[in-house]
């Protein structure tokens, strides 16, 4: 699990596959998330703008799993 830091009170789920380097862009972002393979506290999330914040795990199904701190 690796850890993203953020110095805001959230980020939106679209925002944080670009910033944590997973998507190159947001149309990128966009399609992962509307394949549902992104997953916020284990359930499968198909809203790019669900606000992420600190504490929650967002999983990637089989690319990576991340840690919002």
């Amino acid at each position: 699990m690796r850890e993203v830091r953020i110095t805001t009170k959230f980020i939106k789920l679209d925002q944080l596959l670009k910033f944590a380097g997973i998507a190159q862009t947001g149309g990128e972002s966009k399609m992962l998330i509307k394949e549902g393979i992104v997953s916020v506290n284990g359930q499968i999330v198909k809203e790019r703008g669900k606000k992420i914040r600190r504490g929650d795990i967002v999983e990637i199904k089989e690319i990576d799993k991340l840690i919002v701190v």
